[in-house]
């Protein structure tokens, strides 16, 4: 399918999740195709709420107004995860995306995982893997923008997140060649098809930045501007 002709459902947790990136959620989604529905949830009387209050004639966003029931328990996320349900199976939507940072949701987004829809999510860093991991791919809203990183300071070393590093080397040996060197483009396609990792939200603004930072890999450049990498583990036995 012609991704630009996508079409989009995107549902917005008010209570968790903040307004001032909304822009970037846009632009994002932009990626995908069009966003032909746009909900925001929460209690609208409440002051929290002022920030995506002031924004929903702008973007067009649709409120949906849900009282707190019962203190301390979000009557919102029940409302969303009916709208989405229905939405996902009544109306013609091929991309359902998630802006919040409340665990709750991660049933729905493996649902909608389940019904062959991409589902993208955005939260802040606080929000609970089980969520980050179930999307299709997930940004984080508070990260810092890389040109912003590079003025402050060099991207925080990734060496030591164990996790991270299995899954790059993974993505390697799943499409590397007989001297062990992987096309960059087969390595992040491999990589997004298992998770819903972004180099973004590591304070990188594409995967070679990233493995170039890292030296355990190498990276060279093919034609044009295609990347290939290779784990230097590999090198070093050739």
């Amino acid at each position: 399918m012609n991704e630009l002709k996508q079409k989009i459902a995107l549902f917005i947790d008010a209570d968790n999740a903040p307004a001032s990136r909304f822009e970037d959620v846009l632009s994002e989604v932009a990626k995908y195709g069009v966003v032909t529905i746009r909900k925001a949830y929460g209690n609208w009387k409440s002051p929290t709420l002022r920030p995506w209050e002031e924004m929903l004639h702008e973007y067009a966003i649709q409120p949906v107004q849900q009282y707190d029931l019962t203190k301390g328990k979000n009557a919102s996320d029940i409302a969303l995860v009916i709208d989405a349900m229905d939405i996902m199976y009544t109306k013609d939507i091929d991309v359902m995306c998630f802006i919040s940072s409340d665990c709750d949701f991660t049933p729905m987004v493996t649902r909608a995982i389940a019904e062959g829809k991409v589902v993208l999510g955005f939260g802040e860093r606080k929000t609970p893997m089980p969520f980050v991991n179930a999307c299709s791919k997930f940004l984080f809203l508070d990260r810092s923008d890389a040109k912003e990183e590079k003025n402050v300071s060099k991207p925080k070393n990734i060496k030591s997140d164990t996790k991270l590093i299995a899954l790059l080397r993974h993505a390697i040996e799943a499409t590397e060649d007989d001297d062990g060197w992987a096309d960059l483009r087969a390595v992040g396609a491999n990589i997004s098809n298992r998770t819903s990792f972004d180099c973004r939200n590591y304070g990188f603004t594409n995967l070679s930045s990233m493995f170039k930072a890292i030296d355990l890999f190498e990276i060279k450049r093919g034609q044009g501007s295609s990347y290939s990498v290779r784990d230097c583990r590999k090198s070093k036995k050739s």
